[in-house]
């Protein structure tokens, strides 16, 4: 009976899928089918009709990717891969009872409590017979963080998109290929979520929504759906191309245009969209503390245009976050979609092909996997397909079908320069059967028929939108959107002008509420204003009271950590009417950017006096000397260090981000361990193999000899006493001298007998060498897991101190900083 030990499958970096099948006899196999994670850098699809065991595939190789470390979004559009979060490690008939359909088990007749016992009996005898049990199913739940999203929907975790049109990476505004790309591709979405059908020559729309793209994210500016209204119907330019704006677009027909995009985004329906997480990649597949997560994003629940739109917009932000990584050989992530009909047509272009096209040329040398799922092949288009390296086929719905298949293989074998047998491959496509599957893998040299492992997951089918609320209402509470909103600023109370007020008392304020009272000051004293935020109080007033900020980059380079990067400090510092007017050791740090500063105040407003030191110029220039000794002094730049790889954090990046790129550091040096190790081995393993060879042989050729010599002299004896006892008579010096032989040659034969032990002792010393050794390998190779754990790996901190050479002030300017005050007079920040 097929029943494989977990030490036989659970291996770094191999995926556990099942075991080999032969399709000629129909009848599967005792050989693991174990794949290589690394070889799915150069993507994978799978094609199998309804029933033929594609879901259960698909969703065990994303098991096995979140039990090997590596983090996943998966696009959902059915709602299959919800299962992913029926894990039971208990496999007790209560934890199944909630998730099954109460239509199979009145369909089958019974209770229930009686079909949830059922299938706890099911799974745990599936599970059995493949070498899997709870403990595996407990491992699959600690090595990574399941969640599901559902966008413009409550039921799962929320994902806003207000943040969604974001200036790309530095990398792709750089190659204007993959800008235009970009741009294109996010104008079709945007039409179509609004049912606009743009072409992206001939559309004024998309033409005019590419501009606006294109313009603001030349200038650094971030848009979202939300900005993009006041920009239709005012854009930046004045010209498309050669024409006049309003010849091209007249502002009536921009101002519906605008008017469409706000009346969508204004109906009810629309506000599941701009609530929830930031549609932030690295956030989808890793938690806040660097743990991998595997991120189901369901859109069952959406219309078609809506799926299209976000579908392509997820894809563009995959793209640009692959982009800023760093090269790898090995699997750092998954993008998997099941069903991928409609967005990667053999002869249309839907907003959602050009970027998948791109990252199936370009993700590979990233480490990105990505894995696309159908039931018709027809839905594929096999020449973008043509560089995928893994092709897992299950049985197909027509003749049809199948050619179809065959013509992407053979094109993907031309494309890596493969062999293929198109005939032998037929044969085998039209045989295959339920859970079993063609795997053709061009880093194998022979394509491989094996029978799918039993899932970890309950597989239950589709979930409900009201069964996904249960699964996530849990993690709700940990989303950063539910996140506690920040504590009120602090109150200081403001005094009213008077002649007598002591030195230490706040500063007065002036009764003007025109900006003209506003303090004079010399064109040479740099003077800004903080952006107002929020919302105004009732019955409260603005006043803006003087402070000095000041903005400095610090450049910290370490020989010993290699540590070098910028980091930005904004200080802001209270201005005092004493004799010292101002101290930097009392500034507190603030986030704000030199660019978001203003040059004017927001209206009507109520000004504090200046000191007199703030209003001269020659004031700034010491105070800037000042701010760069403070910065000297107090800064310190505190680096993550991993102790096990000798590797540190950059400036800026924060613990999460290092932990995940010191986790592909670790797989990297993990896997070319594992690789040396193997090599080591190998010969070891050969020479031993070699020996059992030579000794099972030895053995054999003893025993036949001392069964012949047995057997003869028995014989040679019997007949020498028999023919002694006929002839007792005539016994005669011949008839002795035979009997004397035939009595040593049963001498002979017992010697051999021992030969025969000795080489049966030397069989099994040279097997139970082999056991030794396959025992070091697998004792090796546990080390290395330990070894290259980074996810449990204890960080240390590293302090690096600035040198004054590297300490720059950008500015050191005169801020005047919004309060709101009330009718006690008590102030509170209004720029926070």
């Amino acid at each position: 009976m097929f029943s494989p030990n977990v030490k036989d499958f659970e291996k770094l970096g191999l995926f556990y899928l099942g075991r080999s099948f032969d399709p000629v006899n129909r009848k599967a196999g005792d050989e693991l089918v174990m794949y290589d994670s690394r070889d799915l850098v150069t993507h994978a699809v799978c094609v199998g009709m309804t029933g033929s065991g594609k879901t259960g595939l698909c969703l065990s190789l994303l098991e096995e990717a979140a039990i090997d470390n590596v983090p996943a979004i998966a696009i959902d559009p059915k709602g299959d891969l919800s299962n992913l979060l029926l894990t039971f490690p208990k496999l007790l008939p209560e934890d199944f009872q909630p998730w099954i359909d109460d239509g199979e088990a009145s369909k089958a007749g019974v209770t229930p409590e009686e079909f949830a016992a059922q299938q706890a009996t099911m799974w745990k005898k599936g599970l059995a017979e493949w070498g899997e049990d709870g403990e595996r199913i407990q491992k699959l739940k600690d090595s990574a963080d399941f969640r599901i999203y559902t966008p413009g929907s409550q039921a799962g975790l929320s994902l806003s998109i207000l943040k969604s049109f974001t200036v790309p990476p530095q990398a792709v505004l750089d190659d204007a290929e993959s800008l235009s790309e970009q741009v294109t591709t996010t104008a079709t979405s945007i039409l179509g979520l609004l049912g606009v059908e743009g072409d992206p020559l001939q559309s004024r729309e998309h033409i005019l929504i590419s501009n606006i793209l294109s313009d603001s994210w030349a200038k650094g500016e971030d848009l979202d759906l939300a900005g993009m209204i006041p920009k239709i119907q005012t854009p930046p330019f004045n010209r498309v191309g050669v024409i006049e704006l309003d010849s091209f677009f007249p502002a009536k027909d921009r101002f519906a245009l605008a008017m469409k995009l706000n009346n969508l985004m204004s109906s009810p329906g629309f506000s599941g969209w701009l609530e929830g997480d930031a549609l932030d990649i690295g956030a989808l597949l890793n938690s806040p503390s660097g743990k991998p997560k595997i991120s189901i994003i369901s859109i069952a629940h959406l219309s078609d245009s809506e799926r299209m739109f976000f579908v392509s917009l997820l894809l563009n932000q995959v793209l640009s976050w692959v982009r800023s990584q760093t090269g790898t050989s090995s699997l750092r992530a998954l993008l998997y979609m099941d069903e991928i009909y409609g967005y990667f047509p053999p002869v249309a272009t839907p907003p959602s092909k050009r970027p998948l096209l791109t990252l199936l040329k370009q993700a590979r040398a990233y480490g990105l996997g990505i894995v696309l799922a159908t039931q018709n092949p027809a839905d594929l288009d096999y020449k973008g397909l043509s560089n995928t390296g893994t092709w897992f086929l299950g049985r197909l719905q027509a003749e049809r079908d199948k050619m179809r298949v065959l013509e992407g293989l053979e094109g993907a074998a031309a494309a890596q320069s493969a062999a293929f047998d198109r005939a032998g491959m037929d044969k085998i496509l039209s045989g295959l059967g339920k859970r079993t599957f063609l795997m053709h893998n061009v880093h194998e040299d022979h394509p491989q028929v094996f029978q799918v492992r039993w899932a970890l997951s309950y597989l239950r089918g589709p979930l409900t939108r009201q069964q996904i609320k249960v699964l996530m209402d849990p993690f709700k509470k940990e989303s950063p959107s539910k996140a506690k909103a920040a504590p009120k600023a602090p109150t200081v109370t403001i005094s009213k002008p008077s002649s007598k007020t002591a030195p230490s008392e706040p500063p007065s304020v002036s009764t003007s509420t025109s900006s003209s009272n506003r303090p004079l000051l010399p064109p040479e004293v740099p003077q800004f204003f903080l952006p107002l935020r929020g919302k105004t109080p009732a019955a409260a007033s603005l006043v803006y009271r003087p402070m000095v900020l000041g903005c400095g980059e610090i450049f910290y380079t370490d020989t010993k950590s290699g540590v070098s990067g910028k980091v930005e400090t904004a200080l802001l510092a209270p201005l005092s009417h004493e004799a010292v007017t101002l101290e930097w050791d009392e500034a507190k740090p603030i986030e704000i950017d030199p660019d978001d500063l203003e040059k004017e105040h927001a209206g009507p407003a109520q000004f504090e006096s200046i000191p007199t030191p703030a209003s001269k110029a020659k004031s700034y220039s010491a105070w800037t000397k000042a701010f760069v000794d403070n910065l000297f002094r107090t800064q310190t730049l505190e680096v993550f260090k991993s102790e096990q790889l000798s590797a540190y954090s950059q400036p800026s990046e924060s613990e999460k981000a290092f932990r995940v790129r010191i986790q592909q550091l670790a797989k990297e040096a993990r896997d070319a361990e594992l690789d040396r190790l193997r090599a080591k081995y190998a010969p070891k393993l050969e020479a031993v193999d070699e020996k059992i060879v030579k000794a099972d042989l030895a053995l054999e050729k003893e025993t036949a000899q001392a069964r012949h010599s047995t057997l003869s002299s028995i014989v040679n004896l019997g007949t020498t006493v028999l023919g002694a006892f006929l002839n007792r008579k005539k016994i005669t010096t011949t008839t002795l001298n035979k009997a004397g032989t035939a009595v040593r040659n049963v001498g002979t034969t017992m010697k051999e007998s021992d030969d025969v032990a000795l080489a049966e002792q030397r069989a099994n010393d040279a097997r139970q060498e082999a056991l030794d050794l396959e025992a070091e390998f697998r004792q090796e190779s546990r080390n290395l897991e330990k070894r290259f754990d980074a996810w449990n790996e204890q960080l240390v901190t590293f302090a690096i101190k600035p040198k004054k050479v590297n300490i720059t002030a950008k500015l050191v300017a005169l801020v005047w900083t919004p309060h709101w005050s009330d009718s006690d007079g008590e102030l509170t920040a209004a720029w926070e």
